[in-house]
């Protein structure tokens, strides 16, 4: 491990340990001993205590010790501690050693260095320079483990970032991790007895992202996506519900959402499986913005808070959906690849059952309901039903989006228009692409579960073109860039070239919703310089600037 205040230190490698039955050897008595000491007796290990005949034993120690726990060995560190008191099946060498005496006493860094020198992973307290591996802070709820590390610059910060974590994170989420797994399991258990086979290979791995073909369309001739049918919608569920929803569903709730996603028909009683508990009505068409909750309109934030129905699409992010009251009737749209038409039609006739009973109906859409959106298409049917709709507009990811990676749409000397695609037609059709001009910022939207095609097609003619000069191609070297959950704290950007942003996306994996930019301006701001690609992560900058008001606020009521 490199010296932690080194600005050049790679990243740790975070891993969670399987200790159960590992002896642990904790040399020292002191109040860092003891902690290390209930550290390991809550993972399983076996902690042995390195320490002479003392007054000043701490008392959890004492406790732990007398109670069997733990044992104690009543002398000074001996070298010979390392490889005579382990396990037997690992030849006693110990498995793990905790040196709780700090930096200036000279046993510390001799246990270090006969610690790498024997492979065995040591931790000394104060000293980050004599540790092979720190401990994290931690939060726990069932099988859900959320570990903080500040790689020893943070001081007591990631013990706040912890209580932060878990003071966002809903009650019970342990729980319902539990019950999505028994689920998964079971429908692995079904479908191998109906002789699906085992298709599910890497799906318990936390360290891989989604696939980039986690939203692909799904046609009636695709044999390996209907025999994963029922895994694909509870990895949906996983993906894009509230985690407040997720953490209210029951056992009952489970079976009556999977039966109602095995059938695929679109017909449930609601558009999760869920009975919907039933006023002339009115019906708002509204767009949430790109992701951030600070980008709602006004409106829009009046429209949530007065509805008693909303429809809300799958894209609609979690901080948004937050807002909803409580009280509020809420369902989120099962418009995933395969099963966009089926609905879209049952959640027109979910909105006019609401309105028939006069109830106020929310439409909530990603980004603006106009833009590839179908808002039209909703105001037409419910207008046709007598009932006009209002609707408000949302900042589009289109515009913003771009904004939010630092990628100017237009810029003097390098683009002076900006051009709007989809990436995928009616029926999962591919759009004609458009033809190369040198000025001009291209934004695709619902383009990144088909973008080997679309760059393909971009950067080349097919057999049937060949010779053709209706167009004029793209160059593989035209700046290009992704961007996804764009304005949200998990927000990333991949920035390279068309030559090589289908391989960046494959490796870098799915995180929707997102879109592709195209053109110069994706590199004045930030250029690559060389590099195939680069990826970044995050974005805080309206959290920041909310912090900022907020203080400037505390500072006036202050004066007053």
């Amino acid at each position: 491990m490199k010296d932690a205040s080194c600005p050049s230190s790679p990243a740790p490698l975070m891993a969670a340990w399987n200790t159960k039955s590992q002896v642990h050897l904790i040399v020292g008595s002191n109040p860092i001993a003891a902690a290390r000491c209930a550290k390991s007796i809550e993972v399983g290990a076996k902690p042995i205590i390195i320490a002479p005949e003392t007054d000043d034993m701490h008392f959890t120690l004492s406790e732990h010790i007398s109670n069997g726990s733990a044992q104690w060995i009543r002398h000074e560190f001996q070298d010979k501690d390392l490889t005579t008191l382990g396990r037997e099946e690992v030849d006693h060498v110990v498995d793990l050693v905790f040196v709780t005496l700090g930096s200036n006493n000279s046993l510390s860094s001799h246990i270090s260095k006969l610690c790498r020198r024997l492979r065995i992973p040591v931790n000394v307290s104060d000293a980050p320079q004599l540790c092979s591996f720190t401990l994290l802070s931690t939060y726990s709820d069932g099988p859900l483990h959320i570990g903080i590390t500040t790689s020893g610059r943070g001081c007591k910060l990631a013990s706040r970032l912890r209580r932060e974590i878990a003071a966002f994170l809903p009650q019970n989420l342990g729980t319902a991790i539990d019950r999505l797994g028994a689920v998964r399991r079971r429908l692995w258990e079904e479908d191998n007895a109906a002789g699906l086979g085992d298709t599910y290979d890497g799906e318990d791995d936390d360290t891989t992202a989604q696939k980039h073909t986690f939203n692909n369309l799904v046609t009636e001739g695709d044999v390996v996506a209907a025999k994963t049918r029922r895994v694909r919608w509870l990895s949906q569920i996983c993906e894009y519900w509230p985690l407040r929803k997720l953490v209210s569903l029951t056992d009952a709730d489970m079976d009556t959402i999977l039966e109602a996603y095995s059938s695929g028909n679109g017909t449930a009683n609601g558009t999760d499986g869920l009975n919907t508990p039933s006023r002339k009505g009115k019906i708002v068409l509204a767009g949430s913005g790109p992701g951030h909750p600070d980008l709602l309109t006004r409106a829009t934030y009046n429209a949530i808070h007065n509805a008693d129905l909303i429809l809300a699409d799958k894209l609609v992010p979690a901080p948004v959906l937050d807002l909803i009251p409580r009280r509020t009737e809420v369902h989120i749209a099962r418009k995933f690849p395969g099963n966009a038409d089926q609905a879209q039609e049952e959640f027109l006739q979910m909105g006019l059952a609401a309105l028939n009973q006069g109830r106020q109906v929310l439409r909530l859409k990603q980004g603006d309901p106009y833009l590839y959106g179908r808002g039209a298409e909703e105001f037409e049917f419910f207008r046709a039903e007598g009932y006009s709709p209002v609707v408000l507009p949302g900042i589009t990811s289109a515009m913003s989006a771009s904004l939010f990676a630092d990628i100017p749409a237009t810029h003097r000397g390098v683009s002076d228009q900006v051009l709007v695609c989809t990436g995928t037609g009616r029926k999962g059709a591919a759009p004609n692409p458009p033809t190369y001009v040198p000025t001009q910022t291209v934004v695709f939207l619902m383009a990144l579960h088909r973008i080997s095609a679309l760059v393909e097609s971009l950067t080349s003619f097919p057999a049937e073109e060949a010779g053709s000069q209706s167009r004029i191609l793209w160059p593989k070297e035209t700046p290009c860039a992704i961007v996804e959950r764009a304005s949200c704290p998990d927000q990333r950007v991949i920035r390279s070239t068309l030559e090589h942003v289908c391989l960046a996306f494959e490796e870098a994996g799915s995180r929707p919703p997102g879109l592709l930019v195209v053109g110069a301006s994706c590199h004045v701001l930030h250029n690559p310089h060389g590099q195939r690609w680069v990826v970044e992560e995050g974005f805080h900058g309206l959290d920041e600037l909310r912090s900022e008001v907020d203080a400037i606020g505390v500072s006036l009521d202050e004066k007053n």
